[in-house]
């Protein structure tokens, strides 16, 4: 089944983003060579693919895990975490409608 994982971002973590972001990066690799990740990218924090120094809010990945025990876990473990990156994370059950 498919998973969203929502990382929320503290206030002004860009510098902790940019270290974490190899480690962070590696994972979903892993997932996108497995063929279990869908989609992943920030949620920059001004209207722009770019935002600089307003760096970003948050993230999003949707992937592939038999459970949603296993989509926590996986979550739990992400560098951004570690890193202080993330204020929290949710992890949600989702169902890919489009594109079909």
């Amino acid at each position: 089944m498919l998973y969203a994982i929502i990382g929320e971002d503290v206030p002004n973590s860009l510098e902790q983003r940019l270290a974490a972001r190899p480690a962070h990066l590696n994972r979903l690799q892993e997932l996108q060579n497995q063929g279990k990740l869908v989609l992943a990218g920030p949620f920059p924090a001004i209207d722009s693919d770019n935002p600089g120094t307003s760096g970003f809010t948050g993230s999003l990945i949707v992937a592939e895990f038999a459970n949603l025990d296993e989509a926590k876990n996986w979550a739990d473990a992400d560098p951004y975490l570690a890193a202080g990156v993330y204020a929290g994370v949710s992890v949600k059950p989702f169902k890919k409608v489009f594109p079909s």
